[in-house]
């Protein structure tokens, strides 16, 4: 990608917009959807390239990672045809999540009309990216305002389970009705102004009630993280939690040792085979003192986890993008959807817990490896800094979503 995003045109801020509009997005419930729960790419991959196909209006689609692999390759012709049948393709991706992409591959998604934005790729003095913080982390797809993709899927074949033992465990939430429109409205109010088809709201499609829940830098920058201490403080039965990188502050912390302590089935899936070993190494830190209040931990040892999806009793449920961790709690752009319905809040339990006695290996507090000394001390500032995390992320410099258009030099338009 360093190529030509060198040839992308001056910044355009839409963090205006985004703000005048914002407390629409996050939090307002929805009446009368279908959703509908995907598991890996294998089954939102087949189901999202068909809708894409299908589309003859509108396309936006928002994504933290595309890669230039058979999935993103799968992606760019279906895009490419879509243009050229005369749908409007809006595609944006985060400049530190997709750095690798072909001049090849970018001109045959701008000639052919895509409308290609990439979010805050910022200046790269001695190749070291000093916005590696704050990204564009959600995953989101409208298609002609009437059905929609949310999750933590990024378009990558290491989404797909012939990948290998490399291969993702992970979900998302394919969705029908009025929320469509919520969505669309949210990703329009994100792109630099202009001519938009006039699309209809969407019917009712089913009895699910549903919301999007958004962190930004600027209106919702803790909507997800107070939206899980609700939840979980609200508790009498059940709190299950699958999340790839779990390292959350103080509160949320507490909100679980609480909710096991007054009796909850508190249950938690975490990495056992991670993508990325920091990630078990800083959660583990956890494990003792989440045990000892009665939290249950299952390591998910099949695969890398990176699944961001929890539910607590008979009705809430939440499948997104944000992580439990400090860059998604107080630095990233992430949005989830939180669904009110017994049924799905049933399928998702119904799922997990299989995962749990299938694939996951339980820890006891018998087998963990007695923190003493230093190590101990680290440990301890480690966990209780981050009481204070968010506060302090927020104040460090914040990024006002900013897009830069992908246009071609007149030497590469020839």
């Amino acid at each position: 990608m360093r190529r030509w995003q060198r040839r992308f045109t001056s910044e355009r801020r839409v963090g205006v917009m985004q703000a005048m509009h914002s407390a629409m997005d996050s939090g307002h419930w929805v009446e009368g959807n279908a959703l509908a729960l995907l598991e890996n790419g294998d089954a939102f991959f087949p189901r999202l390239f068909d809708t894409i196909a299908g589309a003859r209006q509108e396309l936006l689609l928002e994504t933290f990672i595309l890669f230039e692999d058979r999935v993103g390759l799968q992606l760019g012709a279906l895009l490419v045809a879509a243009a050229r049948r005369g749908v409007a393709v809006d595609l944006t991706v985060d400049g530190w999540g997709t750095p690798g992409l072909s001049h090849v591959f970018v001109r045959s998604l701008v000639e052919a009309g895509v409308r290609l934005h990439v979010f805050d790729p910022g200046p790269r003095p001695f190749g070291w990216r000093p916005r590696a913080f704050r990204r564009l982390h959600r995953k989101i797809v409208v298609a002609d305002g009437r059905t929609a993709f949310v999750g933590g899927i990024n378009f990558s074949a290491d989404h797909l389970s012939d990948h290998g033992p490399g291969a993702k465990q992970d979900y998302a939430v394919e969705v029908h009705g009025p929320l469509v429109d919520t969505l669309r409205q949210f990703l329009l109010r994100q792109l630099p102004p202009g001519p938009r088809p006039a699309l209809a709201m969407p019917p009712p499609a089913g009895g699910m009630r549903a919301r999007l829940a958004l962190r930004d830098n600027q209106d919702h920058p803790d909507d997800i993280e107070r939206h899980y201490r609700a939840a979980i403080r609200s508790a009498r039965e059940r709190v299950l939690v699958a999340n790839a990188y779990f390292f959350p502050g103080y509160q949320l912390v507490r909100e679980l040792r609480q909710a096991a302590r007054r009796g909850v089935d508190v249950r938690l899936i975490l990495q056992g085979q991670p993508d990325m070993p920091i990630a078990r190494a800083a959660a583990s830190t956890l494990y003792l003192h989440l045990i000892r209040a009665g939290v249950r931990i299952f390591e998910y040892r099949l695969r890398p986890l990176h699944g961001k999806v929890a539910l607590t009793d008979r009705h809430w449920s939440t499948v997104g993008s944000s992580n439990l961790d400090p860059l998604s709690l107080a630095l990233n752009l992430e949005a989830n959807l939180e669904i009110d319905d017994a049924g799905f809040n049933a399928r998702l339990h119904t799922h997990l817990a299989a995962l749990m006695t299938r694939d996951c290996k339980e820890v006891e507090a018998k087998g963990l490896p007695r923190v003493r000394g230093l190590a101990l001390l680290l440990t301890y500032l480690a966990f209780h800094l981050l009481r204070r995390f968010p506060a302090w992320a927020r104040g460090l410099p914040r990024r006002v979503q900013q897009l830069r258009p992908a246009h071609l030099a007149p030497r590469d338009a020839a």
